[in-house]
C-alpha cells in the first residue's frame, strides 16, 4: 500500500469535504458546464464542488484508496464524478480536452513538473483556464501543511515561466489561513496562480466570470 493510500485509509477526510477556499472564490471564472480535470483529486473535495456547480469533472490521483472515497463523497452528495487512478509523471491528459485543469496542491518533484506542466498546457482548450493554489517554499517556516521539501513547492516566478504565452488573471504570493481537515491547519504562505490560454488570434473565448 503506498504512502497516499495509507493516509486515505482512515475514515475520516484527512483534507475534510469542504472545497478549497481558493477554488471556491475563483470557481465563477469557468464557462457553464466546463469539462475541468482535476489533478491530484484525493478524496474529492473539489471535484464534487466543482460538479455541484454543474461542471464535466474528471480527477486523476495515483491512490485507488483516495479516489474511492472521492466517490462515495459524490454519491453522498448526488453528483457525478469521473475519477481515474493514475500517477501524474506519466498521466497523459490529452490535446484541447479539457475547459479548464485545477491544481490544488498538487505538490509533485521537479522532474514530474517538467514532464507534466507541457502536457496541461497542451491540454486546455484555447481559451481555458489554468487554477492552481500550491504551497509556496516559504510555507517550510509556517509548518502548517504540506511537503516538507523545499523542491516540491512552487513561486510565481516558476509558474510564469512556465506558461509564458498565457494571460494571467490573478497571481499571489503570500499568507492566508487555510482550514482544510487535519492536514492543512492555521497560518500558511501560498502561490496563487489563474491564467487563460491564448487561442490562435490570441483573444480568449472563455470569458466566464472574469
Amino acid at each position: 500500500m503506498s504512502v497516499w493510500d495509507q493516509r486515505y485509509a482512515s475514515e475520516e477526510y484527512q483534507y475534510g469535504t469542504v472545497a478549497n477556499d481558493f477554488l471556491r472564490q475563483q470557481a465563477a471564472r469557468l464557462a457553464p458546464a466546463s469539462r475541468v480535470l482535476c489533478l491530484a483529486e484525493g478524496e474529492g473535495r473539489n471535484g464534487v464542488f466543482l460538479a455541484r456547480q454543474g461542471h464535466r469533472v474528471t480527477g486523476v490521483d495515483a491512490s485507488r484508496v483516495g479516489l474511492a472515497k472521492a466517490q462515495a463523497l459524490a454519491r453522498c452528495q448526488g453528483v457525478d464524478l469521473v475519477t481515474v487512478v493514475a500517477d501524474l509523471a506519466a498521466y497523459e491528459p490529452g490535446v484541447a480536452v479539457w475547459d479548464a485543469v485545477v491544481s490544488v496542491f498538487a505538490h509533485l518533484p521537479p522532474p514530474v513538473r517538467r514532464v507534466l506542466r507541457p502536457r496541461v498546457a497542451a491540454a486546455v482548450v484555447p481559451g481555458g483556464l489554468l487554477l492552481l493554489e500550491h504551497y509556496h517554499p516559504r510555507q517550510l517556516e509556517y509548518r502548517t501543511g504540506g511537503p516538507p521539501e523545499v523542491a516540491m513547492l512552487t513561486t510565481l516566478a516558476e509558474l510564469a515561466e512556465d506558461f509564458a504565452s498565457w494571460e494571467v488573471l490573478h497571481a499571489f504570493e503570500g499568507e492566508r489561513e487555510i482550514h482544510e481537515g487535519i492536514l492543512h491547519d492555521g497560518l500558511s504562505f501560498v502561490t496563487q496562480f489563474v491564467a487563460r490560454k491564448p487561442t490562435a488570434a490570441g483573444r480568449p473565448v472563455n470569458p466566464g466570470g472574469a
